[in-house]
């Protein structure tokens, strides 16, 4: 299979995985929060499920991404948890909330976890891997992701006015269309690559706690983009509120959702551009300087406008962001340990973060009010940002490949 067909297929699963979680889970504050009824704390509890289902399993998503290299039996799990949520949230999670909050935070959070927060990361991964090999950028692929969250976001708003089940059906629709592409993708693998992975032992992974680079990328991912994720969590709840009407804040939203991700898609093909200048490091201090500018402007103004405004940065964070990470792993790290790396460090980073602070922040909100709340985040991620300053490891622009751990014993190939 060429290089070409093989971009064009993982930029298609790309498409449609990023297309079910608009239509599931973009919008799961309001549902949350609207036809659900539940308040802040409430809320903030069941992310704090999420993350914390998620952060179990992205250890072990990550292992078994190194350990299976590039075929595609994580992609084959995603596709099939995605197919049944649409049967998920109709019918067991929503349900389950309204009976009993602790066992339907419990429930979706182990589904959610791990098909649309871990599983994320996991799919992001692997792309990086398949592109790093067959010479593609990995944010060229995930621009045809931002490009299916976009498609949903211009109807999901809608859709969700009417019946928030049309947009979870819609979901399980994109999963459906997951499986044929999937089954078209055929990745090669080397006896050379399959060996490298077989060869894998948990203790490779466990030795990156070791290594102070690893903690010094951790100070950024578990500051400042934490605080940013778990400003971000109801963040469209809030804006919702801007407007005299739900209805229309919530349709509004997704028109404003839709816009932000069709301008983040044409900045994920100029991203690599900017940090092949910057170096990763000074990519990653950007993007997070751009998050607390979002989180602090948030507080600071108000009214539709401006608050609209504030998302926009989002699509000019975000690919910074992405392309930075995958550059400063690349430079710092062995990238047989590629996924490890991310699903541990920055996968597993987010979701501890967020499990711990979404509570705290959810009822930041109900005592004190979304914007004196954002301020007290974007105070908290600006002394990250500057520890961050002097924790991460100096990348020179256009870097090449990272420190090797030490080398993998060799065996004869044909034993495999």
């Amino acid at each position: 299979m060429t290089s070409r067909r093989i971009y064009a297929l993982l930029s298609a699963f790309l498409f449609l995985y990023f297309f079910a979680q608009a239509t599931g889970v973009s919008l799961l504050a309001l549902w949350l929060k609207g036809p659900l009824g539940l308040n802040g704390a409430q809320t903030g509890l069941v992310f704090a499920a999420n993350f914390a289902f998620a952060m179990c399993f992205q250890p072990l998503y990550g292992f078994i991404g190194d350990k299976v290299g590039l075929r595609k039996t994580i992609l084959w799990i995603i596709a099939v948890l995605v197919l049944f949520s649409g049967v998920f949230f109709i019918f067991i999670y929503g349900p389950l909330l309204k009976a009993h909050l602790v066992a339907g935070a419990l429930v979706g959070g182990a589904y959610l976890g791990v098909t649309f927060i871990a599983g994320s990361y996991a799919l992001e991964s692997y792309v990086d891997r398949v592109g790093r090999k067959f010479g593609f950028e990995y944010s060229r692929a995930r621009l045809w992701g931002s490009l299916g969250f976009a498609a949903a976001a211009l109807f999901s708003g809608r859709l969700f006015s009417i019946d928030p089940a049309i947009n979870f059906a819609l979901a399980s629709a994109a999963g459906l269309l997951l499986l044929p592409v999937l089954a078209f993708a055929r990745i090669p693998v080397s006896s050379q690559e399959a060996f490298d992975t077989q060869a894998l032992k948990p203790t490779d992974a466990l030795a990156l706690l070791r290594l102070p680079k690893f903690w010094g990328f951790m100070v950024l991912i578990l500051g400042v983009t934490n605080l940013y994720l778990v400003y971000d969590q109801q963040f469209p709840a809030y804006y919702a509120s801007q407007f005299a009407n739900p209805r229309q804040g919530a349709a509004m939203f997704g028109y404003l959702n839709s816009a932000q991700i069709f301008v983040e898609a044409g900045m994920l093909f100029v991203a690599p551009f900017i940090v092949n200048r910057t170096g990763a490091k000074r990519g990653l201090l950007l993007a997070a300087a751009i998050m607390i500018v979002r989180i602090a402007g948030s507080g600071l103004v108000s009214g539709p406008a401006a608050i609209s405004a504030m998302k926009m940065l989002h699509s000019i964070e975000l690919p910074i962001l992405a392309v930075s990470i995958f550059r400063y792993i690349a430079a710092n790290f062995d990238t047989r340990l590629a996924s490890s790396i991310y699903l541990v460090g920055v996968s597993f980073g987010h979701s501890l973060g967020l499990a711990a602070l979404s509570p705290i922040v959810g009822l930041g909100y109900d005592r004190f009010g979304f914007p004196a709340t954002y301020l007290l985040i974007a105070a908290a991620a600006a002394i990250f940002w500057l520890v961050s300053l002097f924790s991460l490891s100096a990348t020179p622009p256009r870097q090449g490949g990272g420190e090797r751990l030490p080398p993998l014993p060799q065996a004869d190939l044909a034993q495999l």
